[in-house]
């Protein structure tokens, strides 16, 4: 039964508290509901959305079906994620407001209809349909699926919010895992000409409409603690409290910024061109890797990119997300180092050093909603975690842009092999050092930015304060 049905039996600050989770958008959980079903709910857009970490399967067939170059082939991955962090950014506050599941019907719609606008002009060989649909489309699907349930999530594991999120923020590192064989498959199966990867690109919107479907009809938003809720389960927002506007005015936000984006750039590029990456580098080793092998590449880096979501997550919860965020950065840069130096003399150290990386890049976005809960508090956590998303933006451009630019001007310079990558991975490893910094720099916020209980009541009664 919704609250507007009861009776105003409640205080003040409890109805003030309920009435924005009743909306259609975001039902709340029937007595006795556990909160180990919210994560599959989760998992299941996010797992579907997570094949955009397999685009790379499909830029060696648009590339020679419609005679694009590696950066060209990149644009509609990079759009995705400009458009992702750019939703996040404008629809968090939204989604606080109309709950997780309007946020995955959103979501649902926008990311299907982005791969059959993409099937369309794949059949007609219109490049910037799938550029449109893909990344402009689709990316909107991205963002919005993408925090559709943290919020959520935190609200129901306040007591573990890096395990809660780890599980699943790890489906969008994993929906490669699952895409990038079942998307190879398809092109061997249909075809690699543009008539083959319109139609795999149909299969993909469809299935992927039925599967985030469960989501949405499975979600929950928790009940306040004022309601009785069981122990161990989900509680008011206690401790340190910051509005998503105050946030914006911290240098904690700015710095966290600034680690996101730099983490992001360092394991975004590689992902994005990991096919590939791995067969130009052992192109001139006698020991070539096939398209198959590359594919399987991409589900490794995907495998490792959801493990290091949830592994790495719930280990912050033990030492704490400062301390994680120096293991991301300084191992990372540890592990580019050690491809720069000796990637191209040994297969197994090349792979398992990549793997590490992307483990490392799952695990920040993991960890991302916990720390922002640590410095800010569950208030309006969502709303300051799509804005934060936008660091992501910025990078889902520089890293591919760095990684293709780089091969490609140094294809045009003669050179080949490990060599097309040896600038933009030494530049990489100076993100990552500018990412360590900021990190350091992180402190508790200020009290002058937080929010009073006065001012946190008048804002729950009216959402637009």
């Amino acid at each position: 039964m919704s609250t507007s049905s009861r009776p105003p039996s409640h205080p003040p600050s409890a109805a003030a508290v309920e009435p924005a989770p009743a909306r259609p958008g975001g039902p709340l959980a029937p007595e006795g509901w556990s909160r180990w079903l919210v994560p599959p709910a989760a998992l299941a857009v996010h797992l579907s959305i997570g094949q955009a970490y397999a685009w790379s399967v499909f830029k060696p067939a648009l590339e020679s079906a419609l005679h694009l170059s590696g950066t060209q082939s990149a644009l509609p991955f990079q759009l995705g994620i400009v458009m992702l962090g750019l939703s996040a950014a404008f629809g968090g506050t939204l989604v606080e407001r109309r709950g997780p599941r309007w946020a995955m019907t959103v979501a649902l719609a926008a990311f299907s209809t982005g791969f059959l606008l993409s099937a369309l002009g794949a059949a007609t060989s219109q490049y910037w349909l799938i550029v449109f649909g893909y990344g402009f489309v689709g990316g909107i699907g991205l963002g919005i699926g993408y925090i559709s349930p943290v919020s959520t999530l935190i609200k129901w594991f306040p007591d573990r919010p890096g395990m809660a999120t780890g599980i699943a923020i790890m489906g969008f590192g994993g929906g490669a895992l699952i895409a990038s064989p079942w998307s190879a498959q398809m092109l061997d199966s249909f075809g690699s000409d543009h008539s083959g990867i319109a139609l795999a690109f149909l299969v993909h919107g469809l299935a992927y409409a039925v599967f985030m479907t469960l989501g949405v009809l499975l979600v929950r938003v928790p009940r306040s603690a004022a309601t009785g809720a069981a122990q161990g389960g989900p509680a008011a927002a206690t401790g340190v409290q910051v509005s998503a506007a105050s946030a914006l005015r911290t240098p904690q936000f700015w710095c966290l910024w600034v680690v996101l984006c730099m983490n992001v750039t360092a394991g975004i590029g590689i992902l994005e061109k990991a096919a590939p990456m791995i067969t130009d580098f052992f192109a001139d080793t006698g020991t070539p890797v096939s398209a198959a092998a590359a594919a399987g590449f991409v589900a490794l880096l995907s495998a490792a990119n959801m493990t290091g979501r949830l592994v790495w997550s719930t280990v912050s919860d033990l030492i704490g997300r400062k301390n994680i965020y120096r293991f991301y950065l300084g191992a990372g840069a540890l592990m580019y180092l050690l491809i720069v130096e000796f990637g191209d003399s040994a297969k197994p150290l090349f792979v398992l050093c990549a793997a590490v990386i992307l483990s490392f890049y799952g695990g920040g976005f993991s960890t991302l909603p916990a720390y922002l809960k640590d410095l800010f508090g569950t208030y309006q956590v969502g709303a300051i975690h799509g804005r934060l998303l936008t660091a992501w933006s910025l990078a889902g451009v520089l890293g591919p842009l760095i990684v293709n630019h780089v091969a490609d001007s140094q294809e045009h310079a003669g050179k080949h092999g490990s060599g097309l990558y040896g600038l933009s991975l030494v530049i990489m490893i100076g993100l990552l050092v500018v990412g360590f910094v900021a990190n350091e720099l992180i402190r508790p916020v200020h009290p002058r930015h937080h929010v009073s209980a006065q001012r946190k009541a008048t804002a729950d009664a009216d959402p637009a304060v």
